[in-house]
């Protein structure tokens, strides 16, 4: 098979990677929004607003590469991926009416998960640069810093998250 053909059949499956990894954005947008609504009036206020907006910012930046190598946004998968993200918060975290430092650790311990995936697709982008002209090695280089720092900042709250936890359960509440 010469590199032509193989080029040709490559160019459909990374269509296809960066769907996905679009449809992982949305999802993770919408949780990202969620937690950081669950935890107004915190500490954590700033750092998940900032969060939120770097996010977004990270998906329409994966939305402008989809489309600068000619690909179309699968819709479909933003659907489901979206109507996935609200079907997650049935799950249960100990309480029945009210909120739990335990579905916070949880959501952030999602949300590092995404941004892991999303440092990956990154270095995929990055690593491809030689072949797409189109693709900027400088901007994907910045994405991936930022995707570095945010998980930096989701351990620290995932930390003090637990940290949280643990002291509930040493007051005798239930977490």
């Amino acid at each position: 098979m010469s590199s032509t053909e193989s080029a040709g059949r490559a160019k459909p499956l990374l269509g296809i990677y960066l769907n996905d990894h679009l449809a992982g954005a949305t999802g993770g947008l919408e949780l990202a929004r969620r937690v950081a609504r669950s935890r107004r009036g915190t500490s954590m206020e700033s750092d998940l607003a900032e969060l939120v907006e770097e996010v977004g910012q990270d998906r329409a930046e994966l939305v402008r590469i989809i489309r600068t190598l000619g690909f179309s946004v699968a819709r479909l998968k933003l659907a489901v991926a979206w109507l996935g993200e609200k079907l997650s918060r049935f799950k249960l975290n100990g309480r029945l009416l009210r909120g739990s430092p335990l579905s916070t650790l949880i959501e952030l311990e999602a949300m590092s998960l995404g941004v892991h995936g999303k440092a990956a697709g990154w270095k995929t982008l990055r690593a491809m640069c030689d072949r797409l002209p189109r693709l900027d090695a400088g901007k994907l280089e910045e994405l991936l810093d930022r995707a570095n720092r945010q998980l930096d900042l989701l351990e620290r709250l995932r930390t003090e998250t637990a940290e949280e936890i643990a002291r509930e359960r040493a007051g005798g509440q239930v977490p």
